[in-house]
């Protein structure tokens, strides 16, 4: 059975874990790097970037996250878990784990206050998928090899490249699991593939 954990440090983390059991996958909080092992497919949740960063970083998280995807499994990151994949940060601070070539804007949508949800169109989903942003980031530019799925204001707030895939937005806080279901395939295709 397919497993996908939850990194579980700070953030959205029960929200991801009730969706994924929801779509009959096999989820775990992962709260130590060694639980990478048990897990075919890993998610980064929303909350506080900079404070998840310091959180990896004081639990060794950063080199096995990196290994984890260096063997092509896949990575989600919504919101906060956007900002960790990224390479770069509009300059505002370093990047944490380095991994996608994207270039993000922190709380691009603006503050808290701010908040707001929409129907979104996202490239492979058939129908408008509710998207719920709160404090939310967004891309400003892309890699070559970075697929944009959705874009708000012309602005990116969903991507792929290759085994990893962000969002902007949270898809765990609705009853919509179809953004979620796109991750799910990508860890089965993944485990098919082996």
């Amino acid at each position: 059975m397919t497993t996908i954990g939850v990194l579980d440090l700070q953030g959205a983390t029960i929200e991801h874990i009730q969706q994924l059991e929801g779509l009959g996958v096999d989820a775990l909080l992962v709260k130590k790097p060694e639980q990478l092992q048990q897990i075919d497919g890993l998610i980064i949740p929303g909350g506080e970037s900079t404070a998840i960063g310091k959180m990896m970083k004081r639990y060794d998280f950063i080199e096995p996250i990196q290994q984890f995807a260096s063997l092509g499994k896949p990575i989600f990151g919504t919101c906060a878990g956007l900002v960790l994949l990224a390479k770069d940060l509009g300059g505002a601070e370093d990047s944490h784990l380095n991994l996608m070539d994207i270039s993000v804007q922190r709380n691009g949508f603006g503050r808290q206050r701010d908040s707001f949800e929409i129907d979104l169109s996202i490239k492979g989903i058939d129908q408008p998928v509710p998207a719920v942003f709160i404090r939310a980031p967004y891309i400003e530019s892309v890699g070559n090899n970075v697929d944009v799925l959705a874009t708000h204001d012309d602005k990116i707030v969903a991507a792929k490249q290759n085994n990893l895939l962000v969002s902007s937005f949270h898809p765990e806080l609705t009853d919509d699991r179809h953004f979620l279901q796109l991750f799910i395939n990508m860890v089965e295709s993944k485990l098919q593939s082996q």
